[in-house]
């Protein structure tokens, strides 16, 4: 249905800036542009690109602008495409996409100039949807895990695993059509081996999504301690602005506040919340409970002291309220406050602690090194798949369990049409992913998140 129409969109942002680009695929691009354009492109040689002027009906010059031609089987959609650079005027590119709509074309639909690109087998789904990661990615490690899916690593070695299965499981589906002559095609132990060796791989795939999801939305990190620890002052002395309210009063901060920070090319989400502490008062109370869910919500917290003031028994109490299975930093702030004697006690006992004076900005880089090891950065930088996509995790998921099925009846020697149908569904799974299996609704869900001129 979509390729039977020319569609165009504005391909860069709305709002005025120095150049604008407007998009257009489908069979029809050159002969639309070519009567809008003051140079007729049809049978233009592709990756050419021709200056000129687009006027209006009444013969009103618009602007003067950069055609750039595609040919059909070597555009981003594999389509006869144009890419129309103009004065990044929001005047002028209404007034072009106007023109060009009046002469044929169809505004494009959310993510359908990448949707083409993939009905055309110009990426699989896992590809594609990378596109709308990489347009998205804020910070330098969720652009290297887009343009490692976009590059087609992950669906490489997906597919090698499902045709492994598929070569397995025909052999199996084989065997029942020969049930009565008790034949065996598949050797079992080497299909065993085959999904033990699956499995390991897909559970490892699985097992990098919480730190993909993390890096791709910004890892959360929750700031919590007692009352005038210092929680806003180290906030702001990260941010180096002052976003948190400090104050010597107890309880100043009495809600969540959320800013995002940049480290060593990682987003980091930090999230300064009110003093940890009994409170009569309502409000207080309520920003206390959101401190702790915080917690609960977050891949790491930061817990902070005010070390001129409170004990090591003091540190350990507090620490029991929090979840063993989340990661954490202690930081003791204020340490130029403190003695020698008192500084020897926490680094002697077996509490890992951060020294730190979040007022005079000591120790900062320190802490931000803490940080990194947490979240691993060596995955990052190493040539392992990291999933960053919650609909492939679910699959990925989806896959375990059939193939967990699958090796538990071949090890309890059950019949091969349960063991076909299992593999079948680890197939089936894995081939979501790709788009080697796909429906509308799939394929409508996903493009429909994705900017139009995408």
């Amino acid at each position: 249905m979509f390729n039977q129409d020319t569609i165009c969109a504005l391909a860069t942002p709305n709002g005025i800036g120095a150049i604008g680009m407007i998009r257009l695929s489908g069979s029809d691009s050159l002969k639309i542009i070519s009567k809008v354009f003051s140079k007729n492109l049809v049978g233009a040689t592709s990756h050419t690109t021709h200056f000129g002027t687009i006027k209006d009906k009444s013969g009103e010059l618009i602007d003067e602008v950069l055609v750039t031609v595609f040919e059909q089987g070597k555009s981003f959609t594999g389509e006869e495409s144009v890419e129309v650079s103009c004065h990044g005027s929001s005047f002028i590119l209404q007034k072009i996409l106007a023109l060009i709509l009046e002469n044929g074309c169809r505004l494009a639909n959310p993510g359908e100039f990448t949707q083409r690109a993939f009905l055309n087998g110009k990426m699989d789904l896992s590809q594609a949807e990378a596109v709308a990661d990489l347009i998205a990615s804020q910070s330098k490690s969720a652009h290297n895990i887009a343009m490692k899916q976009m590059r087609g690593g992950f669906s490489s070695e997906l597919k090698d695993l499902r045709e492994k299965l598929i070569n397995f499981a025909s052999l199996v589906e084989l065997e029942l059509d020969f049930a009565e002559e008790d034949v065996e095609f598949a050797d079992r132990t080497e299909l065993n081996e085959l999904v033990t060796s699956v499995l390991a791989y897909i559970q490892k795939l699985a097992k990098s999504f919480e730190l993909g999801n993390a890096i791709k939305n910004g890892v959360p990190i929750a700031i919590v301690g007692r009352p005038n620890a210092g929680k806003s002052t180290l906030l702001n002395a990260l941010l180096n602005e002052e976003r948190a309210i400090v104050s010597d009063i107890a309880g100043t901060t009495r809600d969540t506040i959320e800013e995002r920070i940049v480290i060593d090319g990682i987003d980091f989400r930090f999230v300064d919340t009110a003093g940890l502490r009994e409170t009569k008062d309502e409000i207080e109370r309520v920003g206390v409970e959101r401190a702790l869910k915080q917690v609960d919500i977050s891949s790491v917290y930061i817990y902070l002291f005010d070390v001129s003031t409170i004990s090591l028994e003091e540190v350990k109490e507090d620490l029991k309220q929090f979840p063993d299975a989340i990661s954490q930093i202690i930081v003791a702030n204020k340490s130029d406050l403190i003695e020698d004697a008192t500084l020897a006690e926490f680094e002697n006992s077996d509490i890992e602690t951060v020294f730190i004076s979040a007022k005079k900005k000591e120790s900062l880089e320190k802490l931000k090194k803490y940080l990194l090891q947490i979240i691993n950065v060596e995955a990052l930088n190493s040539d392992d798949t990291i999933v960053s996509n919650a609909r492939h995790y679910n699959a990925l998921v989806k896959t375990i369990s059939a193939l967990e099925k699958t090796k538990e009846g071949l090890e309890t020697g059950v019949t091969g049409d349960f063991i076909a149908m299992d593999i079948r569904q680890a197939m089936y799974e894995l081939g979501t992913i790709t788009g080697d299996i796909s429906t509308d609704d799939l394929l409508g869900n996903i493009f429909s998140k994705f900017c139009i001129g995408k």
